[in-house]
């Protein structure tokens, strides 16, 4: 196994981490969270045996079960053997005391004392200013100061100016940003990476296979590509080897779901050295980019330039979804992603939906991909708003009330 240094902490970790999004699930509950904890076991111990010393998880992951499973998990001396990030899901937060009640529920759910690197999740500058109000920068100072946390860092999903804001608000320890070679100007994006890196924030990079579809057998005007390669290489192994090619990258997140993603992701981490692919390489890289982008409905970059919308609709982000459906042909998870995302249930920002779309214009004058983009929030709404999408809708928001009633209850017994 390779390492890359924190730069701020010194801390030596694993250029492959341990994403606890997609553990193995027990057969026949696909969705319901409900993980496989003997398989899921074997499969975490294995990758900490073999090299892997960070672990990622957040409140939410598998429907909450992902903490408690970790817990059990990291036992038998295997929670010393590893840096252990989990995240704040903002959502949850209403006030200063509810931060206290929800690290103290994780420590808890994890059964360590100490959370080596806390991340704020998913947020945006919206969700920045919220949290910056209700005290986090104090919440963080005291967790460290008082050694319920090590290191304190932030997942990013918001606009490319934000970034830098957020960086320079705080002393973070590291970051963590959506990046793979189809992202590499969305949210945080390039100009984010090294933003940050040149302020000593370690970067953490997520989706680098965006969410395991860089790994699929690709299209075919995509394979032809791949084919010209002097070395043959899997999907995955050029997706993950462009990350780990840029030496502003410290630590790349894999949701590993079985052994055979385990053991690939290995093999590939052992080559994984900054600026180790050549220039024809990273050209024939850039091709593939290009091909893919061909063949979405939608050909959108997520260059911001539509945005903001009047109406509130987050384009780049519902286009992602409707692209998702289209290029990999899994219906399911875009509408899973759209819900989430622009949907309005779980966060407390405004919902980015396609339905909002009044059709003014604007996005269209704006677009340098001269994309219908009026036209199309249309079939995004009728292909992913569909099927009952205001009573999931619903269920959500119950969802995010009972979590903070049981958060509340849990405090004062």
């Amino acid at each position: 196994m390779l390492y890359r240094e924190m730069k701020k902490t010194g801390d030596q970790l694993s250029i492959l981490g341990f994403g606890c999004m997609r553990l193995p699930q027990k057969k026949g509950t696909p969705g319901d969270g409900r993980i496989d904890e003997e398989r899921a076991t074997a499969l975490i111990r294995t990758a900490i045996d073999q090299g892997v010393n960070y672990l990622d998880t957040a409140y939410l992951y598998h429907l909450g079960a992902s903490e408690p499973f970790l817990g059990k998990a990291l036992a038998d001396g295997y929670r010393e053997k590893v840096y252990l990030a989990t995240k704040l899901p903002y959502w949850l937060t209403d006030d200063r005391e509810s931060m206290d009640r929800i690290l103290h529920a994780q420590l808890q759910r994890l059964q360590t004392g100490r959370v080596d690197y806390y991340l704020l999740h998913g947020i945006n500058e919206h969700s920045w200013r919220k949290l910056e109000a209700l005290g986090v920068t104090d919440f963080l100072d005291r967790a460290k100061a008082d050694g319920r946390i090590a290191r304190a860092g932030f997942s990013f999903h918001g606009e490319e100016e934000a970034f830098p804001k957020i960086i320079d608000a705080y002393d973070w320890d590291c970051c963590q940003i959506q990046y793979n070679y189809l992202d590499e100007n969305y949210q945080a994006g390039k100009n984010g990476l090294q933003y940050a890196a040149a302020r000593d924030v370690g970067v953490i990079v997520m989706e680098p296979l965006r969410g395991g579809l860089l790994a699929k057998p690709p299209p075919s005007e995509v394979e032809k590509i791949w084919n010209e390669a002097e070395v043959k290489r899997t999907p995955a192994e050029w997706a993950l080897r462009w990350v780990w090619n840029q030496p502003e990258v410290t630590v790349v997140l894999s949701g590993m779901s079985d052994e055979r993603q385990l053991q690939e992701n290995l093999q590939i981490a052992a080559e994984g050295y900054p600026e180790s692919l050549a220039d024809r390489e990273l050209r024939l890289i850039q091709r593939v980019e290009r091909a893919y982008r061909d063949l979405m409905i939608a050909g959108c970059t997520g260059c911001q330039y539509c945005m903001p919308c009047p109406a509130g609709v987050d384009i780049p982000t519902c286009f992602e979804g409707y692209n998702y459906k289209y290029l990999y042909g899994d219906a399911r998870w875009a509408k899973i992603f759209y819900l989430i995302r622009v949907g309005g249930g779980l966060g407390d920002q405004p919902p980015g939906r396609a339905s909002q779309c009044t059709g003014c214009g604007q996005c269209v004058t704006r677009c340098p991909q001269k994309i219908p983009i009026p036209d199309l929030m249309q079939d995004i709404t009728a292909e992913l708003e569909g099927g009952f999408f205001n009573t999931k809708l619903w269920f959500l928001a119950k969802y995010k009330k009972f979590l903070q009633w049981r958060l509340r209850a849990g405090a004062k017994k």
